[in-house]
């Protein structure tokens, strides 16, 4: 009898762990992994930066093992863990859906839908007559933008003091920024959800000019440099979207339902990294599915693409462009899924070569780094990677000179004129890294300090001495259980006419201020939720692509 009892409780123990019992879970999941997972792993379980979850793929594996990664994540790569959103029968519920998925239709991108989703929000001209300069700051391009991705909206803040000026919701999980180079005074942001918003950085209260729903699930923006022009890239439905930048009317959409992938087969695929360049009138888009890039003339009627690059690699992402010597004439995009660094030369409308980053890496660059490194004489990039913790960096021979180790994995590497380092995030890393920020020697190449924001002090190191160069008080922070936090900082953004360094704490709601030439701690900026990018206007107007 007693074995028969163990017996039958073994057997229902399976079974609750292969997700047949996933019922007692009420979340949506098929409605909850768009919004939360398809962005990595892709609209039809495909892969991307993260892995194929197709049945083919994962139907036989453990289930059980399957819903602890949901719950706990993977360290060393970009899933997060979801214990504080999911539970048991929830990530249960997501490995049932996910063994047993069917696929699904893939919209096509029409301009007829896309039309439908543009919707102006105040007059332009009545606002541009009324307010000739920014109402709130001496200039507007002192004026930095916030995404705060939980909240679902931007904040503007005054970079000069570091003042929060307005907050507007902006759709869900607003994922990128830019600023009309032309006229300052417009920027626009770009929400995971499609949603497309139009800003007044002049008006009291940066109002907002119109919004356009250019899909259900997008990433990219850029404007020409003429300011003449807006492009944003979706992920559903596949494709590019290319808008009027001082009314956002969608005026042309380029759908990529069906490419040819780098394995020959013809299928869909996502749009990811938009760039412009001041090196002709182009605007290019990355095929995130199909490795390759097109390149559209906006000068000519229609809007052709003038430019087609195939075979860069698996899983396109972000990328940006050269600095320095003929600027703008080289867009490096990351191949996530082949580990390279492509170089397309809008010169020439071709592929270059193929920067390898080492492998398993995940090249992630985020806004990147160039810069002219006086020692090699030479125009330099640098790239961090998703699933090592190393800086990649080459010369203007495309080639690799330097590995430099981090803590960890990292999204965003950025520098300016002003600072000497480049400023590498390890956000990616883990809780034992992912507080830290490599401050990283551009004549050297060497590791110069290290950034680390504690639970109670900061501090910034000398990493070959271990001498403490400078350290502050950190307010401590507590998640909802009471513990303290250990903070997760990302992006370092130049901002101040280049005297500080803004670097936000994700999961701490503030944003840490920094002085561009030391890395000495200024002050907090605070009231934030998820803070994740800060795009300064004014250093946004000299950079390419951003």
């Amino acid at each position: 009898m007693r074995l028969n009892k163990l017996v039958t409780s073994v057997a229902a123990l399976a079974v609750v762990s292969s997700g047949l019992l996933a019922d007692t879970s009420k979340m949506d999941v098929e409605a909850v992994f768009e919004k939360e997972c398809q962005g990595c792993h892709g609209p039809n379980h495909e892969g991307g930066v993260g892995s194929d979850l197709r049945p083919a793929v994962i139907g036989k594996k453990n289930s059980y093992e399957l819903a602890a990664v949901i719950l706990n994540g993977k360290a060393g790569t970009a899933m997060p863990p979801f214990k504080q959103k999911f539970s048991k029968s929830d990530a249960d519920a997501m490995v049932d859906y996910l063994q047993h998925f069917k696929g699904k239709k893939i919209k096509q991108l029409t301009l007829e839908t896309v039309k439908a989703g543009w919707k102006p929000l105040n007059d332009r001209m009545k606002f541009y007559k009324k307010y000739p300069n920014a109402a709130d700051v001496k200039k507007n391009t002192d004026i930095c933008f916030v995404t705060e991705r939980d909240a679902e909206r931007v904040a503007f803040v005054d970079g000069t003091s570091g003042k929060v000026l307005s907050k507007h919701p902006a759709g869900f999980a607003v994922h990128v920024t830019v600023t009309n180079k032309r006229q300052p005074r417009y920027a626009y942001s770009i929400s995971r959800s499609g949603l497309v918003t139009m800003f007044d950085l002049n008006t009291p209260g940066q109002q907002k000019i119109a919004q356009t729903q250019v899909g259900s699930d997008s990433r990219g923006l850029a404007v020409s440099p003429d300011g003449k022009y807006l492009m944003a890239g979706n992920y559903v439905p596949g494709g590019a979207v290319l808008m009027d930048a001082m009314t956002l009317e969608p005026l042309k959409v380029y759908p990529t339902s069906s490419v040819i992938k780098p394995n020959g087969d013809i299928d869909s695929s996502r749009v990811a990294g938009v760039f412009d360049t001041p090196y002709g009138p182009y605007i290019a888009f990355a095929l995130k599915d199909g490795g390759h890039v097109y390149i559209v003339d906006y000068s000519k009627p229609n809007f052709p693409i003038v430019g087609d690059i195939p075979n860069i690699g698996d899983i396109l992402h972000d990328g940006f462009l050269n600095e320095g010597k003929e600027i703008g004439r080289y867009l490096f995009i990351a191949s996530q899924g082949s580990d390279v660094v492509g170089v397309v030369d809008f010169k020439t409308k071709s592929l270059v070569t193929k920067i390898y980053t080492g492998p398993a890496s995940k090249p992630h660059p985020g806004q990147g780094s160039s810069w002219y490194n006086e020692q090699l004489g030479q125009q330099l990039g640098a790239t961090v990677n998703m699933n090592l913790g190393q800086v990649t960096i080459w010369d203007d021979n495309f080639d690799v000179i330097r590995q430099i180790p981090i803590g960890g994995g990292g999204l965003f590497i950025g520098t300016s004129e002003h600072t000497p380092f480049l400023w590498a995030d390890n956000v990616l890393g883990g809780e034992a890294n992912w507080n830290k920020v490599h401050l990283i020697n551009k004549q050297t190449l060497e590791v110069d300090r290290i950034l680390t924001v504690g639970k109670t002090q900061g501090t910034v190191i000398d990493p070959v001495t271990h001498k403490v160069l400078y350290k502050w008080k950190v307010p401590t922070v507590k998640d909802k259980d009471g513990k303290a936090v250990t903070p997760r900082i990302l992006h370092a953004e130049p901002a101040n006419h280049g005297h500080w360094t803004m670097i936000s704490e994700w999961n701490a709601g503030r944003i840490g201020i920094y002085e561009a030439k030391t890395g000495k701690f200024v002050k907090y900026i605070t009231g934030l939720t998820t803070p994740t990018f800060t795009y300064s206007i004014e250093h946004r107007q000299t950079i390419p692509g951003a």
